[in-house]
């Protein structure tokens, strides 16, 4: 899938400011930012933490910390961290908790629409048929990308103002969302998990239903999708 089609993860440095600032009080201390800083990327979150008052990070490997500190950043391979990674990233904890504000977000958008008629089925396996006649949307973002197959049936993503369920499979690049009777524009974006809208903390659900952490889906999307950040 070319990265124009495929869903992007969205990074907020406002959030990860405004995390790291609320977490140290001014204080600095030391951040943990192993397994490439839990997917948000190490090199880029490590400047954005240490200049919000971080006193150093804590990394996974000697290249790692030889790299951030050849740029000027104070990096550790062995001390202990004092902020916990999924306050400072804004990642619900193993109770489902999430207390600042996500800085990863993982949005797909809607390649195309289509009827779907009472009793008709999508995706292969026709895991789901229609119990009434809706529309369905094609949406990217599949297993390649990290939405695990787990999720079809189980999960639900933000088009527009309302949540809609993913339904049927889902595939290795798109699944497909009931929009229960509504219509979306092509392109429309899609939201499966962050930001500051009705599915900031849906990767709670999701260790839920795939019994993966938040912080082990995190790393693996941000890992294989297409990063980017914004203000």
């Amino acid at each position: 899938m070319s990265g124009s089609a495929a869903p992007r993860v969205l990074l907020s440095r406002s959030a990860l400011m405004q995390n790291t600032q609320g977490l140290l009080a001014s204080s600095g201390g030391i951040v943990d930012l192993r397994h490439d800083a839990y997917g948000h990327g190490l090199d880029e979150v490590a400047a954005i933490v240490v200049e919000a008052g971080a006193s150093a990070v804590r990394v996974g490997s000697a290249e790692e910390a030889r790299r951030l500190e050849a740029a000027g950043i104070p990096a550790t391979t062995d001390a202990l961290p004092e902020v916990d990674p999924h306050r400072l990233l804004g990642i619900p904890d193993a109770e489902g908790r999430l207390s600042t504000q996500p800085v990863m977000s993982l949005q797909g958008r809607v390649l195309s629409t289509k009827p779907l008629h009472a009793g008709e089925a999508v995706s292969y396996g026709y895991t789901h048929r229609a119990s009434r006649d809706t529309r369905v949307a094609l949406v990217t973002g599949g297993y390649a990308q990290g939405i695990l197959r787990a999720l079809g049936n189980r999960a639900r993503v933000q088009i527009g103002e309302h949540t809609h369920p993913i339904v049927g499979r889902i595939a290795m690049d798109v699944c497909v969302v009931d929009l229960e009777g509504a219509d979306v524009p092509v392109d429309a974006p899609v939201t499966y998990f962050g930001g500051s809208g009705a599915m900031r903390d849906a990767l709670a659900q999701w260790s839920a239903s795939t019994g993966l952490t938040p912080l082990e889906m995190a790393v693996v999307i941000g890992r294989n999708g297409e990063r980017s950040w914004q203000a």
